[in-house]
């Protein structure tokens, strides 16, 4: 029986409508695409409304007593598509040497990439795993960190993993992720009293608080980065009074803010600095943490890489802490990940599309990551 080809196993995800957070099909198609190789697939749904349920898959196939075990990491989820496309979204099309459709980039098409490189692979070269989760694009509270709890509950913890996310700028090849900043979204709150504008003393303005509360925190200077971080940076994203009259001073104001952070700082001690800053002002803080800062420093894994890289396609990734967050941030609390995928330049984009020559490409990268990753 001939294997599938990564474009196949690609437009099948890919045909398979799946905005977060995923469920039903696109699972079966995983679990199809995964069992015949040999792989125990067990599917399960998490959590409850408003940020669930969602459905996750865990796939293992174990290798000899006493061998490595790697993992992949990676989601079936995509953003909603949007109006515009040329075609349908969840219709995939090769127009040219491209293949259109929602999640060929993020990130069907590299997980149909890891999935054709077990076909190249020995089934007893060592334990492979998969830790696939429905709901990364979205709130991400029931998926991968419940995919870790499954794994902590039977002991099971890989030596590497490989998350397949679109690091790659310029080219293929060219940026692989050895770590991520943190980030803390946090929300001040300032009450006051109203009144009318031409007594100000029998009101109490919250505006001018605020203003104050935030002049002071765009003043920070949280660091000047590390050998392998950028400076963290504080970047105000909403301000809210909601006050349709002109002539009244208001109750309430409100304000946003965001810091992406390196690993001179925790959520924790960066909401603690800002609190003090919104308190003294007579403001109220609610921080949320969307993720710690985490870095797997060079070394193994980021060699076999990079040496897999080279032999492919004849150059050097760079290693980088670049971008947003990922799921990455929640399984470096239990294992050395590294991030490596397709470019990223149309990624949650009309008429999202990758090279086809890039998808097979990447599975000879894979396949040669694995290998080199369980000997």
């Amino acid at each position: 029986m001939t294997n599938p080809t990564v474009l196949d196993l690609a437009k099948r995800l890919i045909a398979q409508p799946s905005i977060t957070p995923a469920s039903g099909g696109v699972f079966d198609e995983m679990g199809a695409m995964l069992e015949p190789l040999g792989f125990a697939v067990t599917r399960f749904i998490s959590g409850e409304a408003p940020d669930g349920p969602v459905e996750n898959l865990f796939a293992i196939r174990k290798g000899p007593a006493g061998s490595r075990h790697f993992a992949y990491a990676g989601h079936l989820d995509v953003v909603p598509p949007g109006q515009g496309w040329q075609t349908d979204p969840f219709v995939p099309e090769v127009r040219g040497d491209l293949l259109h459709g929602r999640g060929a980039v993020d990130m069907k098409g590299s997980i149909a990439a890891f999935v054709s490189a077990l076909h190249k692979l020995p089934a007893d070269l060592g334990t492979i795993s998969l830790i696939i989760t429905g709901d990364e694009e979205g709130p991400a509270r029931f998926g991968t960190v419940a995919l870790m709890d499954y794994m902590a509950e039977r002991d099971i913890v890989p030596d590497l993993c490989l998350v397949g996310e679109p690091t790659s700028v310029h080219r293929l090849g060219d940026m692989m992720k050895i770590g991520r900043r943190g980030s803390v979204n946090m929300w001040v709150t300032v009450h006051g009293m109203q009144g009318h504008v031409a007594y100000p003393h029998n009101a109490d303005n919250p505006i001018t608080k605020l203003g104050k509360i935030l002049s002071e925190i765009d003043a920070l200077r949280l660091d000047d980065g590390t050998d392998w971080f950028q400076p963290s940076n504080i970047e105000f994203t909403d301000l809210h009074v909601g006050n349709p009259a002109h002539n009244v001073i208001p109750a309430k104001a409100e304000g946003r803010l965001s810091i992406r952070f390196n690993d001179r700082h925790t959520g924790e001690s960066l909401g603690a600095m800002v609190r003090e800053i919104v308190e003294k002002h007579g403001g109220e803080l609610k921080p949320i943490i969307s993720g710690e800062p985490f870095l797997t420093p060079p070394g193994e894994f980021s060699d076999i890489i990079a040496g897999a890289v080279r032999e492919v396609l004849g150059i050097e990734p760079e290693l980088s802490t670049s971008g947003g967050t990922s799921d990455a941030r929640f399984l470096a609390k239990i294992m050395p990940v590294v991030e490596f995928g397709l470019c990223n330049a149309t990624m949650h984009k009309l008429d999202e599309a990758v090279a086809t020559d890039d998808l097979e490409k990447l599975v000879q990268i894979y396949a040669l990551i694995v290998e080199r990753a369980l000997v």
